[in-house]
C-alpha cells in the first residue's frame, strides 16, 4: 500500500525490451536507500517489485506486457522522469489517502492554466472509471495523491481538474506534463467496494 505522496523524482537510466515484459533500472537514490529484492516501489503510481539494487543508487524491476499496455510506463524511454514512492510504513502518517500501486486506467493532459500561486490541469477521464470520481474527491495521477477540484465535459469526453500548488510542481512530474502527455489514474479503491457491496445487494 502506498500514500500517494512522492518521496522522490527518479530517472530510468535503462530499459531492455524483452519478448513479454521490460526491464527497467530506475535511479532513485532515497527510494533505492533501504530497499531489498521483493520490496514494493510505486513508479508513476504503478506498484513495481524490485528485483535487484544497483550500488544502493538505482534498482531494477521487470514490469510484464499487461502493465505496459495498460499503463503509461510503456511509453517510457532512458531519460524520463517518473515519481517514486516507497511502500508505506505500518507506523508512519497516511499524508496522502490508500493508493494500491493498480492503475484503473490511463487519462491525458488536455490543458494547464497557470495562475499566481497554483496551476490548473485539465485530465481527461475514461467512461470506464468516471463514475468512482467526484469533485472534492481523491484520486491518484501517476502516483501523486491528489483532491479533484472540479469535473466536466460530455458522456465519452469527460474530464477533471486537479488544482498543483508550486510544492507538487517542483517535486514530481506533473510540473512538466504538457498536453498530450499520457497519465496514469487510480480511482478511490473505497469508491469500488462501494459499489460491489451496493451491486451485491441488490441480486
Amino acid at each position: 500500500m502506498f500514500t500517494g505522496i512522492v518521496e522522490e523524482l527518479g530517472e530510468i537510466v535503462a530499459k531492455e525490451d524483452l519478448a513479454d515484459a521490460a526491464r527497467f533500472t530506475v535511479k532513485g537514490p532515497l527510494v533505492t536507500s533501504d530497499a531489498g529484492h521483493g520490496d514494493s516501489i510505486a513508479v508513476n503510481g504503478v506498484c513495481l517489485t524490485v528485483v535487484d539494487v544497483q550500488g544502493g543508487e538505482a534498482f531494477t524491476a521487470d514490469v510484464m506486457r499487461e502493465t505496459l499496455v495498460r499503463s503509461s510506463l510503456g511509453a517510457l524511454q532512458v531519460g524520463s522522469r517518473v515519481n517514486l514512492e516507497r511502500a508505506a510504513a505500518i507506523n508512519s502518517r497516511l499524508g496522502g489517502h490508500i493508493v494500491q500501486g493498480h492503475v484503473d486506467g490511463t487519462g491525458e493532459v488536455i490543458s494547464r492554466t497557470p495562475s499566481e500561486n497554483w496551476t490548473v490541469v485539465r485530465i481527461s477521464l475514461p467512461s470506464t472509471i468516471s463514475r468512482y470520481v467526484v469533485e472534492k474527491g481523491s484520486i491518484t495521477v501517476d502516483g501523486v495523491s491528489l483532491t479533484v477540484s472540479a469535473l466536466g465535459g460530455e458522456p465519452g469526453a469527460e474530464y477533471f481538474e486537479i488544482s498543483l500548488i508550486p510544492t507538487t510542481l517542483a517535486l514530481t512530474t506533473l510540473g512538466a506534463a504538457e498536453p498530450g502527455t499520457p497519465v496514469n489514474l487510480e480511482v478511490d479503491v473505497i469508491a469500488k467496494y462501494v459499489e460491489r457491496l451496493h451491486t451485491a445487494a441488490g441480486r
